[in-house]
């Protein structure tokens, strides 16, 4: 694996951390340490990740590799000290790696081992220097931890360490990454812990507040939240891929200070996490993003672009106020020490299968959420008729009628008004409108009837086929 910077060099190392923390049984902590160094010239930020996880395998890093240039070169000398020990090891052990060396034999260096004087504990640390700015590292890796946290990882907990006076002080700034605005129980599933870190982010207007903004979203009430998970089967490595899909919208008034402004306007960003830790979304998921027939939930996709890594889809006639939020997360149900090159046909079918889950159950759960456009054209025509269809019954001299009309309305014919005899009949169409739209396209049945009567039905077919199943011949990982 190759890093370009020392940044993405560091989310390596939270991310080896947090596999390491997956695989142990017990709590864990990870700790982040950055330490301004000025003895030196250039003055040097020392960086620090440990995590409590199982002790590491020192080639698990053999494979690790640094794209130097010149700048990148006068920056960071390639050299990460590591200290680990597993739990039944008698000794606390160090080495010393410099992925910049291209002969293998002389990148990892074996160093001297402590003695844990029957202590039981375990855990790594790697620890690296460079020249690289204290304030640039510190936002870089708080962004990154903040999106870490929207999948609430169980049983481990984040800290940020910064000493920014180095010998000369002791000026510590610590952030514990512990985001439980909603407390889960320990047995919530990887997706509900998603859904719920998605939610939070929208409540705080993309994290830009501390807390819920109280003015646009008293509860989380006012959201409208589907989830999808597309998974392999089997036992091989190829087959146990999983990829969870959560898409948040919602609604407000116009913002009322300008923190409740989103980053990026009403542009959608989309949120991409591999075994738990955030990274640029990969293209085959990008493709599956463009596959979508967006048009079935009443959306038009303009553009989807790339701005320093973040996916945004940018829309068309997008009602005002109303902002989507999506997230897509891509695990494997094995904890894999080393990122595992995807499929790329595999990895496109389980995005869209995933997202498309989604948005269905969005759609199907919340009423009038994600009509599509053909249903959106069709409920324009709702107030003439349903005009039409009062005027029909109120100038009827059948009084039987009328009472019969009322009677299947559920109203009363001597309380009603011209005007309360329309909105009604409106209603009644468009929730028929509605319910015919969210069933899915291949499972349809006929529609459903305006006062639910079976005097007639409506037969027709599916203008097309959805792929809604996974091949099980398919290749999930080269």
């Amino acid at each position: 694996m190759e890093v370009s910077s020392v940044q993405n060099l560091c989310k390596h190392l939270i991310f080896c951390a947090i596999q390491r923390c997956r695989m142990s049984a017990e709590l864990c902590r990870i700790s982040i340490v950055l330490k301004l160094c000025p003895e030196f010239n250039p003055p040097l930020v020392r960086i620090s990740v440990s995590d409590t996880g199982v002790g590491c395998n020192p080639k698990e890093f053999e494979a690790l590799r640094y794209a130097t240039n010149p700048i990148s070169a006068s920056k960071f000398d390639g050299v990460i000290t590591i200290t680990t020990t597993g739990i039944s090891d008698n000794e606390i052990h160090n080495f010393s790696l410099n992925i910049n060396e291209t002969i293998s034999s002389g990148r990892l260096t074996k160093l001297s081992s402590i003695s844990k004087c029957g202590a039981k504990f375990s855990g790594t640390e790697a620890v690296l220097s460079t020249a690289e700015s204290l304030n640039d590292l510190q936002s870089d890796i708080s962004l990154f931890l903040q999106k870490m946290s929207m999948v609430k990882l169980p049983t481990v907990a984040v800290e940020l360490l910064v000493d920014s006076l180095g010998v000369r002080g002791s000026q510590l700034q610590s952030c514990v990454l512990a985001v439980d605005c909603s407390p889960l129980p320990s047995s919530a599933t990887n997706i509900e812990r998603l859904k719920s870190g998605l939610e939070e982010y929208v409540l705080k207007h993309g994290n830009r507040l501390e807390n819920f903004c109280q003015l646009c979203f008293s509860t989380a009430e006012h959201l409208k939240v589907g989830t999808g998970m597309a998974k392999g089967s089997g036992t091989s490595q190829s087959k146990r891929q999983m990829m969870e899909a959560v898409v948040v919208i919602s609604e407000t008034s116009e913002p009322a200070f300008p923190a409740c402004c989103r980053p990026f306007g009403k542009r959608t960003e989309v949120f991409f996490f591999k075994d738990f830790t955030p990274c640029s979304i990969p293209q085959p998921s990008l493709d599956a993003l463009t596959s979508i027939k967006w048009k079935d939930y009443g959306l038009t996709l303009k553009r989807i672009t790339d701005q320093d890594d973040i996916a945004l889809l940018e829309w068309e006639n997008l009602p005002p106020n109303f902002h989507i939020d999506i997230a897509l997360h891509s695990y494997h149900k094995e904890v894999m020490m080393v990122p595992s090159a995807g499929n790329r046909q595999a990895d496109k079918t389980f995005t869209r299968k995933a997202l498309k889950l989604a948005l269905d159950e969005l759609k199907e759960t919340n009423d009038k959420a994600l009509l599509s456009s053909h249903a959106l054209k069709i409920c324009n025509y709702a107030p003439d008729l349903a005009k039409t269809i009062a005027g029909l019954v109120l100038s009827s001299c059948d009084i039987n009628f009328k009472k019969e009309c009322f009677s299947v309305l559920g109203l009363q014919c001597q309380k009603l008004e011209a005007s309360g005899l329309e909105n009604c009949i409106k209603d009644k169409i468009l929730s028929a409108i509605g319910s015919n739209d969210r069933k899915a396209q291949r499972t349809r049945e006929p529609a459903a009837v305006l006062f639910q009567n079976d005097c007639f039905q409506l037969d027709f077919q599916d203008e097309e086929y959805e792929d809604g199943h996974i091949r099980s011949t398919m290749d999930y990982w080269g």
